[in-house]
């Protein structure tokens, strides 16, 4: 599993070994690595490469230090993609608009796949929130369940890497472009035609209907962009 390390610059061979242990499934997610001390032996290295080794993976999103727990290999990556995306946009002086046509091309394809590949405890999910959504009349709570809702049809499509690129492009749009979606929720006259969308969503999803899934999705962030470019 470990073999010794030699090299001059002896932190960045013990981080190349711990991320293929990681890539190769050596080390799987949530599992807690081995103390300093083990890691020490292992590698054949000093105590302090192994911590400039776990401090630049702690950086770069992989692994995470539990205070009297030791580090572990993240359960999750999403949040590793967030500050990346924000400085990107920031950086670059991207529009709002950018965020949006971004969230259409990826949610219109995400929820063809999705269509295809709907289990039938995912739909029973999906028909829960759409069914929480009609009668509830907390207008914070809608745009919850609403993002909720592109979850669940996001972790349908069975794409990891989906899953992980919406929840990142969702929290973008959130921190920059919030105020304007929840306006456009609480419009009375967008209530009635988001919560057609969303039926015909299910009915599409239910159907495996991959090409209806698809276009009800794409009229669904069309009238989102719409309304968004006012603001």
């Amino acid at each position: 599993m470990f073999t010794p390390v030699k090299s001059t610059k002896v932190y960045e061979q013990v981080i190349e070994q711990i991320k293929y242990m990681i890539t190769s499934g050596e080390l799987k997610k949530g599992e807690k690595l081995p103390p300093e001390r083990e890691l020490v032996e292992k590698f054949q290295v000093s105590r302090t490469s192994v911590r400039e080794a776990l401090r630049a993976l702690q950086i770069i999103g992989l692994i995470e230090s539990r205070q009297g727990g030791g580090n572990y290999i993240k359960d999750s990556f999403e949040d590793n993609l967030i500050e990346p995306l924000s400085m990107m946009f920031v950086l670059q002086n991207s529009r709002n608009s950018e965020i949006l046509e971004l969230r259409r091309v990826l949610e219109v394809e995400t929820a063809r796949l999705a269509a295809k590949n709907i289990t039938e405890e995912e739909l029973v999910h999906l028909k829960e929130i759409i069914d929480r959504m009609k009668d509830l009349p907390d207008e914070k709570e809608n745009i919850i369940l609403d993002k909720e809702l592109h979850y669940v049809i996001a972790r349908a499509s069975g794409n990891n890497l989906i899953m992980s690129i919406l929840t990142a492009v969702s929290s973008l749009m959130d921190s920059f472009i919030k105020e304007a979606r929840e306006a456009i929720i609480n419009k009375d006259e967008n209530k009635s035609v988001l919560l057609e969308h969303h039926e015909n969503m299910y009915i599409a999803m239910k159907n495996h209907d991959e090409k209806a899934a698809a276009r009800v999705m794409k009229e669904h962030m069309n009238l989102i962009i719409r309304h968004m470019d006012l603001y």
